[in-house]
């Protein structure tokens, strides 16, 4: 029997973050502002989703980790500390171009467990051959 995996989700944000950053493009995180541990201006919020820059120049102090992401930015001129879980994050975009991910909420849920040996390697074959739920947001 394997152990779980981690998430995903934390290790794709920091590589899109990074590959965006790479292509000299602005990151922008879509939030949803219902979660638990969000720390953020709500009043940006619309239809309870917030929209994040969170390029170099926007943020300062940006720490993408595998729980949360957390960073000082300015709103309405006001210097705010920013924390957002992971888990509450919809999709990372690059704002000119709209390239990047969009995640849902069982992304990172753990496979359901199989019985024996054999079950469990036709699962995984299974699992394997269908389309994978990934989306690029344009």
């Amino acid at each position: 029997m394997h152990t779980p995996m981690t998430p995903s989700r934390p290790y794709l944000i920091r590589a899109l973050y990074d590959w965006i950053i790479d292509n000299d493009l602005t990151p922008y995180l879509l939030v949803d502002a219902s979660r638990d541990g969000l720390r953020a201006p709500m009043e940006y919020a619309d239809n309870g989703r917030l929209v994040l820059n969170i390029s170099g120049r926007a943020v300062r102090e940006l720490q993408l980790g595998n729980e949360l992401i957390a960073f000082s930015g300015r709103f309405g001129g006001a210097a705010l500390d920013v924390e957002v879980p992971v888990r509450a994050v919809m999709a990372i975009y690059a704002r000119e171009n709209g390239q990047g991910m969009l995640f849902n909420d069982t992304d990172d849920d753990p496979p359901p467990s199989g019985g024996d040996d054999s079950e469990q390697a036709t699962d995984n074959h299974a699992k394997t051959s269908r389309q994978p739920n990934l989306r690029v947001v344009k």
